[in-house]
């Protein structure tokens, strides 16, 4: 076995490792900073996931980052691959954003009137996107979201919305649903105080499942505004679709007067430029995208043909606004961040994580460990399967996420920062240096080995 690894790997791969757990790392100040954080919000956080309740101990509080480190309050130093949730495509603390939010700072924070910065960023996408003419900037990629359904409703007149399991869409009421039993049904609420009626609007189906996308169509026969997907399903593990199967909802949207919604929160500008919709080369009807369009800051935006974003207000009756859409905070660094991904980052950082992806395959291939590495572009999952694709989100084992939270403490304990959920995916960066890569590979395979040391 060490002779074929030698082989096939590079230096570092080729190490041997104990399998043996490392000491925790201090958390004495993210402890006292979470025992007071929960006296102010519930749970002592902003956003559920950052709670921790799926892996071991009290979640990290992050003091700063730079480059792909960030730094807890502790002063533990760790390779972040969880890029605040995927936008800092170009690393935290970037020199180009940041020096172009400064100079915007100079100006003041927001007016809640147009500036020329909104102009200059819609320019930048959308003489470089093909599949959007118009666009409108809000604050969040759930208020894309939330947007693109209304828009949606009131350009086709219809009211019911087909989402699929396994694709989060931000928590607007519309589309915080899940699915019942059968094959298409009705969502039922997965939060309370979302009315029922409001779930109802929604139909859950099954991703890769042409059947029930055509039953739905043929149950609900001209009731239906939309189809809303993922580019890439990535909120509940990497679910990557067949072209042939994105075609095919496009094409029975188009046969059904419906539109095809792209949530491109996560793949727009990750992927490429062009995101999801030029990686199945697929020209859908309406595309949100989230907070890389900014640099980070919060931002979101939908856009999609002159025709159906006329539909908004003021040109249309279709109403949506918002104080903070197009803050110039935002749109500086937004700004910033596509002009540096327009110069021709992508090219090699899809390689590099694709090389990263590769190393780390190719050793749980070797050790004959139940693991696989789904990767697109620069987004990758480590799921502990030995299922050559997954493909909906019923196909991951829940017990396997029991093998995650071991891997995500010791990772920790190695300095590597992954996202807090197995469900979560990670993002290579173009601020991962070849080093710093190395480095989270070796420590990789040494929590791997603690995972499995007793045949788990």
């Amino acid at each position: 076995m060490i002779d074929s690894l030698k082989k096939i790997f590079s230096s570092t791969d080729q190490e041997s490792f104990s399998g043996q757990s490392k000491p925790d790392i201090s958390r004495e100040k993210s402890t006292q900073l979470y025992e007071k954080a929960k006296q102010y919000f519930p749970g002592g956080v902003n956003s559920p996931v950052r709670a921790f309740k799926s892996v071991h101990g009290v979640p990290l509080f992050i003091e700063k980052g730079d480059g792909c480190l960030i730094w807890d309050a502790d002063g533990n130093e760790f390779i972040d691959f969880c890029c605040s949730w995927g936008p800092l495509i170009l690393g935290h603390n970037n020199e180009k954003v940041r020096e172009s939010v400064t100079a915007a700072l100079q100006n003041g924070l927001s007016f809640g009137a147009p500036t020329a910065l909104e102009n200059e960023l819609a320019e930048l996408i959308l003489k470089n996107n093909r599949f959007i003419e118009k666009i409108r900037f809000v604050s969040s990629g759930t208020e894309a979201v939330m947007s693109a359904i209304r828009l949606a409703r009131g350009y086709t007149n219809k009211d019911k919305i087909i989402k699929f399991e396994g694709c989060y869409h931000g928590h607007s009421d519309s589309l915080l649903v899940k699915a019942g039993s059968g094959l298409v049904t009705f969502g039922e609420t997965s939060s309370a105080g979302v009315p029922k009626s409001f779930a109802e609007e929604t139909i859950v189906i099954p991703l890769n499942d042409r059947k029930a996308v055509e039953e739905a169509f043929s149950q609900f026969k001209d009731q239906v505004a939309a189809v809303i997907i993922e580019g890439i399903p990535a909120n509940n593990g990497l679910l990557i679709q067949e072209k042939e199967y994105v075609h095919f909802l496009r094409e029975i949207t188009q046969q059904n007067n419906a539109l095809l919604i792209f949530d491109e929160v996560i793949t727009g500008f990750r992927l490429g430029f062009e995101g999801a919709a030029a990686y199945y080369d697929v020209q859908p009807d309406i595309i949100t995208y989230g907070k890389i369009i900014g640099g980070g800051m919060p931002v979101g935006a939908y856009g999609a043909s002159n025709e159906i974003m006329s539909r908004i207000s003021p040109d249309g009756n279709v109403y949506q606004a918002g104080t903070l859409s197009g803050n110039p905070i935002a749109m500086a660094a937004g700004i910033a961040q596509l002009s540096v991904l327009k110069s021709g980052v992508y090219k090699s950082l899809n390689s590099k994580a694709l090389a990263f992806v590769e190393a780390l395959q190719r050793y749980v291939s070797a050790k004959n460990y139940k693991v696989k590495i789904f990767s697109a572009g620069s987004i990758f999952w480590i799921a502990f399967t030995d299922k050559e694709h997954i493909r909906a989100a019923s196909e991951i084992d829940p017990q396997s996420m029991e093998k995650y939270k071991v891997m995500h403490r010791e990772l920790l304990n190695r300095g590597i920062y992954f996202g807090p959920s197995g469900y979560e995916v990670g993002f290579v960066s173009n601020a991962h240096t070849k080093t710093d890569l190395e480095k989270a590979k070796r420590a990789i395979f040494e929590s791997l080995e603690v995972v499995f040391r007793n045949g788990n």
